[in-house]
């Protein structure tokens, strides 16, 4: 029976990321360091030209996509709505220091998966979003006969799909991904089918380009 390999990469840094603010929902494009730090890593691993990518539709995600793959298609990659970001509601564009101190914030914190920022997502929402999003991917994929792939999306979007659905299990506070980098999975259709699982196969990317 077939495999399906996905390679989850998180997007290229932000000036927000570099600002330490929540920016879920907010569509803002890389920074200049984000771009640089994404051609280097290009330029110094291997990423392998996927047969498909599919990307979060906001343009730090579809940005991260044209520096890693100059030679992919534009018009060919495939945006998957439900990649997007968590929303943090009215949390967002603000850092952890300014709001700890807001009794919203701590409740939502300590709140557990179903609780929301003011005006935005649980995790719980979130996590439903994944679900649909991988389903969506890995049918595509099967339809297509297309067995590997790239997704390239967000750290918590990464973090949800790897911990929710992948075998090995990890703590959530292990998976940070580094920007232009994440990990493959190996999805089997009946496994998927059956019980929503797949193997984590390891970090990308791999092989250094100069060895």
């Amino acid at each position: 029976m077939k495999n399906y390999n996905i390679m989850l990469l998180r997007h290229g840094e932000t000036e927000a990321n570099e600002k330490g603010l929540y920016i879920g929902k907010t569509d803002i494009p890389l920074s200049e360091n984000g771009v640089k730090g994404l051609e280097l890593m290009r330029e110094s691993y291997f990423y392998p030209r996927p047969g498909k990518i599919y990307s979060s539709p906001l343009c730090r995600a579809i940005e991260s996509v044209r520096v890693l793959f100059p030679d992919y298609p534009p018009e060919q990659i495939v945006v998957v709505p439900d990649l997007r970001e968590m929303d943090f509601g009215i949390f967002e564009g603000l850092s952890a220091l300014e709001l700890s101190e807001l009794s919203t914030y701590k409740n939502w914190l300590a709140g557990g998966i179903d609780a929301a920022p003011p005006d935005g997502e649980s995790a719980r929402e979130v996590l439903s979003r994944c679900l649909s999003a991988v389903d969506l991917i890995i049918s595509d994929m099967m339809e297509t006969g297309c067995t590997d792939s790239v997704l390239v999306a967000h750290s918590g979007i990464i973090t949800n799909i790897i911990c929710a659905f992948g075998l090995p299990k990890y703590n959530p506070r292990d998976i940070v991904p580094a920007f232009g980098a994440g990990y493959l999975i190996s999805v089997s259709a009946h496994l998927w089918q059956t019980a929503r699982t797949f193997e984590i196969i390891g970090l990308v990317p791999g092989q250094n380009t100069e060895e």
